[in-house]
């Protein structure tokens, strides 16, 4: 029955096409630079979520969008993540940055620290910290991208707090 359905949808058009990627892009784009941690990386998940939206013309339902995108996002992420040649690359060497301030290199390091935290942090933790403190999302959103109970969502948030506090003042 679905299969019918499927086979007479039209291809997205592009007006819409181009809605979503104006609406979303930045947003899919950070989610990926922050969890992957290299830009070039996160550019090419941005732009396969992207690809995968045009051909497999999902029925978004309207503000359903960015739930649908971001969670495409965070599973190409994954699959990178879990890649044994990713792990392998050095990632924001010091020896490439350039020399700033002191005084503003106290608050980098500490943005970085926080940074590599959140990074360490198992994918469960680490996927409910991104939507919900850097996408801004709450418990009911993130339970539907991630298709888990928000008791769940909210469990995670917890734990990943009380982790993230005890790895940064281990430091």
């Amino acid at each position: 029955m679905s299969a019918d359905k499927d086979r007479g949808k039209a291809p997205m058009n592009e007006e819409r096409f181009n809605e979503l990627y104006r609406a979303y892009a930045g947003d899919v784009l950070r989610v990926s630079c922050f969890y992957l941690g290299d830009r070039q990386k996160a550019e090419d998940v941005t732009q396969d979520v992207f690809v995968r939206l045009i051909r497999s013309n999902p029925d978004l339902l309207p503000g359903k969008e960015k739930a649908w995108l971001l969670t495409v996002a965070l599973n190409r992420c994954r699959d990178l993540w879990r890649e044994n040649w990713f792990r392998r690359v050095v990632v924001g060497s010091e020896a490439l940055e350039r020399k700033r301030d002191p005084h503003d290199m106290d608050e980098d390091i500490e943005k970085r620290e926080l940074k590599e935290a959140v990074r360490g942090l198992p994918p469960a933790f680490r996927d409910v910290v991104l939507l919900h403190y850097y996408q801004g999302m709450g418990i009911t959103e993130i339970a539907g991208i991630l298709g888990v109970p928000e008791g769940t969502v909210s469990s995670r948030l917890s734990r990943a707090r009380k982790r993230l506090e005890e790895d940064l003042k281990g430091e």
